[in-house]
Order: structure tokens, then C-alpha cells, then sequence
């Protein structure tokens, strides 16, 4: 993972991380071998950097946390959970721009 700005997600953190946020939270679910998932990762490593403090982005590895990929009934990867005052509020397949990103962000606020 490229910036410090992004969390690593594991069952044991998960829900302290996401309910104790005073921000919006994205959820990343991913894999190391998903090619999508490495292209979408600087992505949010831009966004984690540029809105410090305004979100918290977090990253699931799906093959390291598989619990949780099914409690959030993750079919394909990547895929994006926005969650707001520990509720989920939207969700995403796919690689997206950061300006989407941004704007599903936003939409929250």
C-alpha cells in the first residue's frame, strides 16, 4: 500500500475503525491478484492523501478476511462501501475515477 493515509481493515478492527469515525469511511475490498483492484489502489491512495481528515479509506484483502466479505455480501472486487456514522450509505463495483469518488463522497456530507 502506497500512502499512510489508507487503513488496513482486518475482522478484528473493522468495526472499531468504521463505527468510532467521526468522517466517511470507504471500504475497499480487494485482492493482491486482481488486476482492477491495483489500478483503483492509487486512486485512493490520491483521495486518502488529499481529503486527511475529511474520510478514512480502508482496504479489506478478501483472501485475508473472508468473514467479512461475506457479511458485506461482496460478490466481485473491487468493490467500495461508503459508510457514514457507522452505516452503510453506498456501495460501488468496479474501478472508478477519483472525481466519482469524490462526488459519492460529497453526496454524503
Amino acid at each position: 500500500m502506497a500512502s499512510e493515509a489508507v487503513i488496513t481493515l482486518t475482522e478484528a478492527n473493522f468495526e472499531s475503525e468504521i463505527a468510532a469515525s467521526s468522517v466517511p469511511v470507504i471500504v475497499d475490498f480487494w485482492a493482491e491478484w486482481c488486476g482492477p483492484c491495483r489500478m483503483l489502489g492509487p486512486i485512493l491512495d490520491e483521495l486518502a492523501t488529499e481529503q486527511t481528515g475529511k474520510v478514512k479509506i480502508g482496504k479489506v484483502n478478501v483472501d485475508e478476511a473472508p468473514n467479512l466479505s461475506t457479511k458485506f455480501a461482496v460478490r466481485s472486487i473491487p468493490m467500495l462501501i461508503f459508510f457514514k456514522d457507522g452505516v452503510v450509505k453506498d456501495s460501488v463495483i468496479g474501478v472508478q475515477s477519483k472525481d466519482a469518488l469524490a462526488k459519492r463522497l460529497a453526496a454524503l456530507a
